[in-house]
């Protein structure tokens, strides 16, 4: 038997997609190899999710409810993960692919000596080993990794794991007391974009806008067409580092790697490195006026023509559609 912790993020009192995504794979591992199932949080509301959690079928809820932990610092993390994984002794520790959790799990990892597979979307415990999928070489490949170490710790790639439930339990809660170490950091000041968007890392669908947009006022457009279909506004490289649109909407090698149900790329001739990041959505939609373009080639479904004509059209017709229902 090998018991399995996750990590969850939360916000506003509720847990993040990515810490439901993570938790459903979590469960089925526990389930796999007849192991507990655990889970932890972090913050002065800690305890708050951990019926939501219990939704999953966590059995133990650890939780950190420290005030100095509502903001993420990376030495302070790793102090509290450290605590809960001392205390609980998993044999694999699983986090959401955010930002935060990504920058947590090396760090972790390091300090216990163990291995780590970054952003993977397939999991599984066999004779005794977690095993992993993960894309490597922009996603031209996939690779079959085994972690060592216990516990095993490991990434999940967003919306590579669908967040079912399992049904409504009470975990046993688990208060900790944080006990920081030395801190070498400290939180000057966070800034916050005016208007609250939604973030590709975690949206379902992704409208996305590349330099056949032309300037940086036609952004309205997939803006509109996001906002109707209920979706987060991505972007191309060549449109961030034009200063056409922040860096935090950028899809691609070099910006967020994302998985949504759906992607709907404007104007986006399709670089290899933007394709990198954007891939393996479920269900991928090209609009571009050139019929020759690489994206077409992964597209589910290619309309080449304007996209000034098209995005309005398509905007209109899918708040038709809603208003009737």
């Amino acid at each position: 038997m090998a018991s399995v912790l996750v990590f969850c993020e939360t916000k506003d009192g509720r847990l993040r997609k990515g810490s439901r995504e993570t938790l459903a794979i979590g469960r089925k591992l526990a389930e796999q190899n007849g192991g507990e199932f655990a889970a932890a949080a972090f913050g002065a509301d800690a305890a708050a999710v951990a019926s939501e959690a219990g939704a999953f079928g966590v059995q133990r809820f650890y939780a950190v409810s420290d005030p100095v932990l509502d903001q993420y610092l990376t030495e302070n993390y790793v102090a509290a993960l450290g605590q809960v994984i001392g205390q609980s002794s998993p044999a694999i520790v699983l986090l959401p692919g955010s930002s935060n959790a990504r920058d947590l799990a090396p760090r972790i990892a390091a300090r216990l000596k163990v291995g780590v597979g970054s952003d993977v979307d397939r999991l599984e415990w066999k004779d005794g080993k977690l095993l992993a999928r993960r894309q490597i070489y922009s996603g031209k490949v996939f690779a079959n990794v085994e972690i060592e170490g216990s516990p095993a710790i490991a990434t999940c790639r967003p919306n590579a794991f669908a967040p079912d439930e399992a049904g409504a339990t009470q975990p046993e809660v688990v208060a900790v007391a944080f006990q920081p170490g030395a801190s070498r950091t400290r939180l000057v000041e966070t800034k916050t974009p005016e208007a609250e968007e939604m973030t590709i890392a975690e949206a379902d669908i992704i409208v996305a806008g590349g330099r056949g947009l032309k300037e940086p006022g036609n952004f309205s457009y997939v803006r509109d067409l996001a906002s109707a279909i209920g979706g987060a506004v991505g972007a191309s490289r060549a449109t961030v580092d034009a200063g056409w649109i922040d860096h935090q909407h950028q899809v691609g090698q070099t910006g967020r790697v994302v998985s949504p149900n759906l992607y709907i790329a404007a104007g986006i001739s399709g670089a290899i490195q933007h394709l990198a990041g954007m891939s393996s959505s479920k269900h991928i939609v090209a609009i571009n006026k050139d019929a020759e373009a690489p994206i077409f080639r992964i597209a589910d479904l290619g309309v080449v023509g304007d996209l000034f004509a098209i995005l309005p059209a398509l905007t209109e017709e899918i708040r038709k559609a809603k208003a009737q229902h």
